[in-house]
């Protein structure tokens, strides 16, 4: 893989994997688009290597919401251990248990279908459906519950939906901030959830998949690509949904998903 290459995969991830847009779908699509799959030396480097990319939006979550971990562990803990009640643990162990059947069931799923779904044609289908759905609830939905008083079955149900996620185009963070949306959590809460909740799955998939990295000077420029764009991204989303909509986000995957049909109909 070459280090442009790693530059643009890193911009790439920094981007989709934080904006509901999937980056499942353009980690997939860029290469597909450019040609790059038909070189043998960079679909071996890839291999892993999209996971990698993930770690680096993991460490922009981590490092942005740090003093929030912080608080959420020691709430998680003290709650166990001094049975003190707190609203940072209860949402720390909110998102342990949202974490639990998403990721099992996306898990499981991945396994067994995800070579089958990493077409550009379904890629495109789910990025338009989901583009649609996306703009439906949003527009539809109250926004009546912050992050602070989110509920069990609020948190359980945006995990579960995480499981959707395994499908190239979905968006992990696409499914969760749109099922908080449809239960009424607001814009900028719904993303910050959803941000908290992708870090255990990503940790998980990064310590799986460790075994098939190839370490490398494009491997860690496109790790620290990642970090510094997806920095950028949780800043901007979150001030951006103070007041705005994910209309534009929606609108952005409908037409991505019609250029990529585009161009499968003009290769033939």
């Amino acid at each position: 893989m070459e280090i442009y290459q790693s530059i643009i995969l890193g911009i790439v991830q920094g981007l989709t994997e934080l904006l509901p847009i999937s980056s499942s779908a353009h980690l997939t699509i860029i290469p597909w688009l450019f040609g790059w799959i038909n070189n043998p030396d960079f679909v071996v480097a890839f291999e892993g290597f999209d996971v990698a990319l993930h770690f680096g939006t993991l460490l922009a979550i981590g490092i942005y919401f740090f003093k929030d971990w912080i608080g959420l562990i020691k709430g998680g803990f003290n709650q166990v251990v001094k049975k003190e009640k707190t609203t940072e643990g209860r949402m720390f162990w909110y998102i342990v248990l949202a974490t639990i059947p998403g990721g099992i069931i996306g898990f499981i799923l991945d396994k067994y279908l995800s070579g089958v779904l990493e077409q550009p044609i379904i890629i495109a289908i789910a990025l338009i459906v989901m583009g649609i759905i996306l703009y439906i609830v949003d527009k539809k939905a109250p926004s009546k519950t912050d992050y602070e008083h989110m509920n069990l079955k609020q948190t359980f149900l945006i995990g579960l939906s995480q499981a959707l996620a395994f499908i190239p185009g979905v968006s992990r963070s696409g499914v969760t901030m749109t099922t908080a949306r449809a239960m009424g959590i607001k814009r900028e809460s719904a993303a910050r959830y959803s941000f908290m909740l992708s870090a255990p799955i990503v940790l998980a998939a990064t310590v799986f998949k460790a075994k098939d990295f190839v370490f490398s000077l494009p491997f860690f420029i496109g790790i620290f690509t990642s970090f510094i764009v997806g920095i950028f991204v949780i800043q901007f989303l979150l001030n951006y949904l103070k007041k705005g909509s994910f209309k534009g986000f929606a609108i952005y995957r409908v037409i991505v998903g019609l250029i990529i049909i585009g161009v499968i109909i003009f290769r033939g």
